[in-house]
C-alpha cells in the first residue's frame, strides 16, 4: 500500500510538472502570431495620400493588425492633409511606427512626430516644417503660429520636445542646433535629442529592433477599385478627358439634337469628376460650377437659339471648374498650392482644349461625310433659284403654319407659303407630312413645333 502511495504521488508531481512545462491551449493563444501592417507614403502629402493612410488603416483594423509601420519618404505637402494624417495616427488604437527613408520634411516631419517611435535610415533628415505658399515663400504669421501649435501638442502627445518640434517650424534662438535656422534633425541629432528611437537600413531592421522579425507582414496595397481610380488621376490621363468632354461639347454645338457627343462628353465629365471627389480634391461647389456650365450649354444647343452668351459662359465655367477640381484650393485661395501643381493643371487642361479645337478641325468634314451623320445631319446646299429661302429676317413668319417638307430629327426643311425654309423641331421628330407652326427664327433655321391636328 504505502509503494502505491508513494507511486501515486510520483505520477501527481509529474503530472503537475507536466502542466508547468508544456504550454497550454491559453498559452499559446496568448504567444499567437502577431500581425505588422505596412503603409508606405513616398510622394507629396495631399489629398490623394489623406485617402491612402484612411483605406489603409481601415483595412488594418479589419485584418485585426497588432502594429502599424509607416515606410515614410516625403518632402512635405499640403498642411491640411497632413493634419488629417496626424490625427489619424494619434488616435489609432494599436502602436504605430514610422520608418524614415532619407526625408520628412515639413509635413512628413509632423505626421512622422504623431508616430509611437521613430526610426531613421542612415542619412535621413526630419524637420524644416515652415508654412510655404505656392510662390515658395513662408506664409502669413497665422498660418505658422498654426503650425508651431500642432507640431508642439503632437511633440507632447507623444513625450518629445515640444520646444525643439517648434522649432522644426520657425527658428529659435535658445536653440543651439538651429544656429538660428529652421531646425533639421540628422538622424544621429535625432536619437540624441529623443526624436528617433533608433537607426536602421530598412523595414527588416526596424522589425528587428521592435522584436517582430517573426510576425505576419501584411502589405497594404490599393484595391483594383482604387488603382483605376489613381489611374484617371494621372494628369495625361485627365487631359485626355478634357479633351473628349470639350470636342463633344463642341461637336453638339454644331450638330445641336444628335445627342453622341454630348452624351460622349457627360461620360468623360463624370470620369473625371468621381476620382477627383473620392480623393477629397473636388468640393461640392466646384462640382456644381461644372454642372452649372453643362447647363448652360444645354440650353445654348436646345433653347436659346444662336450661338451667344449662354454658350460662352457654359464653356467658361466648365473650363474654371476643370482647373479648380485638380488643385487643392480652399475657395479660391491658393496659398497652399504648389506653384508646379498649379501650372501642371493649367498645362493639362490648356492642353486638352487645344488638342479637342486640332482633333474637331481635322475630323469635322469627314465626320460630316460620315454615313451615320448623313442621316442625322442636313448636310445639302439649298438654291434660291430651286425656291429655297433663307430663314434671315423672317420674324414676319414667326406664327405661320406650313408643312414639314422632309423629316427632321430635329433639323429639316418646311414649306411655308410655297417657299421652302431650312427649320429646326423644338421637340423631339416631326415625320415629312406633318403640319408646324412657327415659333421662333435665328439667323440660319426657323424653329418649328408640330400641329397636333384632331
Amino acid at each position: 500500500m504505502k509503494s502505491n502511495a508513494k507511486l501515486w504521488q510520483w505520477q501527481l508531481l509529474f503530472l503537475l510538472l507536466a502542466g508547468l512545462l508544456l504550454p497550454s491551449d491559453t498559452l499559446a493563444q496568448e504567444k499567437k502570431k502577431q500581425k505588422v501592417f505596412i503603409m508606405e507614403i513616398g510622394d507629396n502629402i495631399d489629398p490623394r495620400t489623406n485617402r491612402y493612410t484612411q483605406l489603409a488603416l481601415d483595412e488594418a483594423t479589419r485584418v485585426e493588425a497588432d502594429h502599424i509601420l509607416l515606410k515614410l519618404n516625403t518632402f512635405g505637402g499640403a498642411l491640411n492633409d497632413a493634419d488629417a494624417i496626424r490625427l489619424r495616427l494619434l488616435e489609432y488604437p494599436k502602436p504605430v511606427y514610422v520608418f524614415i527613408d532619407k526625408n520628412a520634411a515639413s509635413a512628413g516631419a509632423l505626421i512622422s512626430i504623431a508616430c509611437d517611435s521613430i526610426y531613421m535610415a542612415p542619412g535621413a533628415n526630419i524637420g524644416a516644417a515652415t508654412v510655404v505658399g505656392a510662390d515658395g515663400e513662408a506664409a502669413p504669421g497665422k498660418y505658422q503660429s498654426y503650425m508651431r501649435s500642432i507640431m508642439r501638442s503632437t511633440a507632447e502627445a507623444n513625450g518629445r520636445n515640444p520646444y525643439l518640434a517648434e522649432a522644426m517650424v520657425e527658428a529659435s534662438v535658445d536653440s543651439t542646433l538651429s544656429a538660428g535656422q529652421v531646425l533639421t534633425l540628422t538622424t544621429s541629432e535625432a536619437i540624441k535629442h529623443g526624436y528617433c528611437e533608433g537607426q536602421a537600413n530598412n523595414i527588416e531592421e526596424v522589425l528587428q529592433k521592435l522584436n517582430l522579425q517573426d510576425a505576419e507582414i501584411i502589405r497594404y496595397e490599393l484595391s483594383s477599385t482604387n488603382k483605376v481610380i489613381a489611374f484617371f488621376l494621372n494628369p495625361v490621363i485627365s487631359g485626355i478627358l478634357i479633351l473628349v468632354i470639350i470636342g463633344g461639347l463642341w461637336f453638339e454645338l454644331q450638330t445641336p439634337g444628335v445627342g453622341f457627343p454630348l452624351m460622349a462628353a457627360i461620360v468623360a465629365g463624370v470620369l473625371y469628376l468621381t476620382p477627383y471627389y473620392l480623393n477629397g480634391l473636388a468640393e461640392h461647389w466646384e462640382i456644381l460650377l461644372f454642372v452649372a456650365g453643362i447647363v448652360l450649354i444645354g440650353l445654348e444647343v436646345f433653347v436659346v437659339p444662336g450661338f451667344g452668351v449662354t454658350g460662352i459662359s457654359g464653356i467658361v465655367l466648365v473650363f474654371l471648374s476643370l482647373l479648380l477640381i485638380m488643385v487643392n484650393n480652399q475657395a479660391f485661395d491658393f496659398t497652399f498650392v504648389p506653384s508646379d501643381q498649379l501650372m501642371e493643371s493649367l498645362i493639362s487642361v490648356l492642353l486638352g482644349m487645344i488638342g479637342a479645337v486640332v482633333i474637331v478641325a481635322m475630323t469635322w468634314n469627314r465626320v460630316l461625310g460620315s454615313r451615320a451623320m448623313q442621316r442625322v445631319v442636313l448636310s445639302n446646299t439649298f438654291h434660291s433659284n430651286e425656291g429655297y429661302q433663307s430663314a434671315k429676317s423672317a420674324e414676319h413668319l414667326i406664327g405661320k403654319t406650313g408643312i414639314a417638307h422632309t423629316p427632321m430629327n430635329p433639323s429639316g426643311r418646311v414649306m411655308i407659303d410655297d417657299n421652302l425654309y431650312d427649320a429646326q423641331a423644338r421637340d423631339g421628330f416631326i415625320e415629312k407630312g406633318d403640319t408646324v407652326q412657327v415659333i421662333d427664327q435665328s439667323t440660319f433655321a426657323l424653329r418649328v413645333k408640330k400641329i397636333v391636328t384632331s
